[in-house]
């Protein structure tokens, strides 16, 4: 099988259209949520996929999350499987060696964050050209710090005073010609020089987009950045580029691409259970409770709360969420109840999953064209592997 390439010029284009056909045509089966609704519509339409998914483990969901396209599933799940691969599929940036780091660089940085600074860096074709970096909601400034080379300067851009005071240090540390600048990115006061270079990696929603709109204004030379978090934005998302699509998307909708996890420690995944079967029991018992069909949104609750007895904790949630208890609840019947839902929600969400990437491309390439509309040629590819970070798609732009 060829290897598959990144995208630029007409091809973002050409996959814009086949990935919008693709995730319209099949919407009915990535839209509904397997956690909040008992139910899924296209199970009628595929009884025997639908059973087959149902009558599976949690181990068994868990053991497929990332691999859904060696899955012998029923119809249609291999065919959608193929379908949704060849369209996600893109190739990684090229790269380029970069100056090792300076010494002691990499302290204070986590170190699949510190991986994905170095995989950032060497996908830049720019870096030597640049003469003055911008770090877009910069942190600590990590990442600006990685792309200074010799001649360089750099600013960066953070929110947060106390980032912003540590950082600072940092920089002054490692005696570097940094700014680190105390800046809301979303304020109508940002001026952007037009001298600099906007980077950003895993800038949330709003965020990239800001810094897309700000930078195509200021008329910079490059920019390049890795989103992250689609549906962190205010209101109703609104497609950027103006190609036609049959696609309208709720902010629910953008959350799905952020499902594919990396594999986390033992402790954290039985966290993660726990939790999850512990919400799915009350759900069932909330719509039990108050005779209506219909998901009722909890709270984010303490980690201390899995602590609790079950009984305590549906009672504690039932009184946060105003729904009244009444007496003769089997509670050792409704947590077995809770967790085998989590093993029937986990298998029928391996059916949205197939629709995680080529939605995130989906939107990724809606970035792109819309650098490409104001005159900038942008590329998009992948710039580390998954198993480092599930959002490793980057955009490179350069003002022709």
């Amino acid at each position: 099988m060829p290897r598959p390439l990144t995208l630029q010029g007409d091809q973002l284009r050409e996959r814009f259209h086949a990935l919008d056909a693709f995730l319209a045509a099949h919407v009915d089966l990535w839209r509904p949520k397997p956690f909040t609704e008992l139910t899924l519509l296209w199970e009628a339409q595929y009884p025997e996929l639908a059973t087959w998914l149902r009558a599976r483990t949690l181990a068994d969901a868990e053991a497929v999350h990332n691999s859904l396209l060696d899955l012998d599933a029923p119809t249609p799940f291999p065919a959608l499987a193929r379908q949704a691969h060849a369209l996600s599929a893109v190739g990684p940036l090229p790269t380029t060696d970069v100056p090792a780091a300076r010494h002691r660089l990499n302290v204070d940085v986590p170190g699949r964050k510190w991986q994905q600074i170095e995989a950032f860096a060497a996908a830049l074709p720019f870096a030597d050209s640049t003469s003055h970096w911008l770090d877009w909601c910069a942190g600590k400034g990590h990442l600006g710090r990685r792309l200074l080379r010799d001649g360089q300067r750099l600013t960066c851009l953070e929110y947060d005073p106390a980032l912003v005071a540590s950082g600072a240090q940092l920089s002054s540390h490692h005696a570097l010609p940094a700014h680190h600048r105390l800046q809301d990115v979303m304020a109508d006061d940002l001026r952007l020089p037009a001298s600099t270079t906007p980077v950003a990696l895993h800038a949330c929603g709003d965020l990239h987009v800001q810094l897309m709109h700000r930078a195509t204004q200021a008329g910079c030379q490059h920019l390049a950045f890795a989103p992250c978090c689609y549906n962190r934005t205010q209101g109703a998302y609104r497609q950027l580029c103006s190609e036609p699509s049959a696609l309208s998307l709720t902010l629910e909708d953008l959350g799905l691409p952020l499902e594919a996890t990396v594999t986390a420690g033992a402790r954290v995944r039985r966290q993660r259970d726990q939790s999850m079967a512990r919400r799915l029991a009350f759900d069932l018992l909330q719509r039990e409770q108050r005779g209506t069909d219909n998901y009722l949104p909890c709270p984010s609750l303490p980690a201390a709360w899995l602590d609790k007895p079950f009984a305590d904790y549906c009672r504690d949630l039932a009184a946060l969420q105003n729904v009244p208890i009444g007496h003769g609840v089997d509670f050792d019947n409704l947590e077995a109840r809770g967790w085998q839902r989590l093993a029937q929600v986990r298998n029928l969400e391996l059916l949205r999953g197939l629709f995680r990437k080529p939605l995130e491309l989906w939107l990724v390439v809606d970035r792109a064209l819309y650098l490409q509309e104001r005159e900038y040629t942008a590329q998009v590819g992948t710039f580390c592997p998954e198993t480092l970070t599930p959002r490793n798609l980057m955009i490179i732009a350069e003002r022709t």
